[in-house]
């Protein structure tokens, strides 16, 4: 009888570990996929406490699998010089981006001159901008002119050299260009957020046009999930106090918020 408690004490230990191994490599498909996991969503879809789904993103941590951050982790990324094409970013936090290029375009009037960087956020605006009749665009991406080109919009492509992985033209071309132009409202996009850096991008020809952008537009708005908080890219933008709005998705961490409101920056959730 003493064997088989022994034995009966062990089976479920060794089925224990293998559902475990198995969430956690559900878990890291979903952050290797969508880029990011929350805790509580996943604690909901798993049926597990949120402690669980704490200690699984802090093994995959462990494991340099993924990256921690203040209610749930990221997909691990390889730093400050990561640069995913536009086609992987179109995939990732689709949904945000939609409700963000949506307020993106409550902010815009008829008849305003709109400048848009390269990214996938600021071509979702393009698109939410449609529904004017008579705008001025600028736009440094090949992908947004594309885009506008069945609307009644005066589009204003930067020349320059493009650049493949994004679909934007980039260069001292572009750069002198944007120094003899004005526009009413810029849509930044960005890869990262820092609080003590400013906004940042991986490519530092993207970063100089990008500069350019915001000292030739009278409101900056940067358009960015919340993902991209608490990040650095290789090049810095501009500092915080150069953001005039931001608009970003409800997950922003709670200390991003108030940091950013503290600095009488406008903060759009949606």
């Amino acid at each position: 009888m003493t064997r088989r408690m022994k034995k009966s004490a062990v089976e479920p230990t060794e089925e224990n570990k293998m559902l475990i191994d198995e969430r956690r490599q559900h878990i890291l498909s979903l952050v290797q996929s969508q880029g990011r996991v929350l805790v509580g969503e996943l604690s909901q879809t798993l049926g597990m406490s949120q402690i669980t789904i704490r200690k699984d993103l802090e093994h995959l941590q462990a494991k340099g699998l993924v990256q921690r951050t203040h209610g749930g982790a990221l997909r691990l990324t390889s730093g400050a010089l990561f640069d995913p094409s536009l086609q992987e970013k179109q995939k990732q936090h689709s949904h945000e981006k939609q409700r963000i290029a949506s307020a993106a375009a409550d902010m815009v009037e008829e008849g305003q001159c709109i400048m848009l960087d390269s990214g996938t956020t600021t071509t979702a605006i393009a698109v939410a901008l449609k529904r004017f009749s008579q705008l001025t665009v600028i736009t440094n991406a090949l992908n947004i002119a594309i885009e506008l080109t069945k609307t009644d919009f005066e589009v204003i492509l930067i020349g320059g050299t493009l650049r493949k992985n994004s679909f934007s033209l980039v260069g001292p071309l572009a750069e002198d260009m944007l120094g003899e132009i004005h526009a009413d409202i810029l849509f930044l996009g960005l890869d990262g957020f820092d609080m003590e850096i400013g906004a940042t991008t991986p490519n530092f020809l993207e970063s100089r046009v990008n500069r350019a952008m915001v000292k030739a537009s009278r409101r900056v708005v940067a358009v960015c999930d919340s993902t991209k908080f608490n990040r650095r890219s290789l090049s810095r933008i501009v500092p915080v106090s150069a953001v005039h709005c931001v608009i970003s998705d409800r997950d922003i961490p709670q200390e991003t918020a108030e940091a950013l409101r503290s600095q009488n920056i406008e903060l759009l959730l949606v």
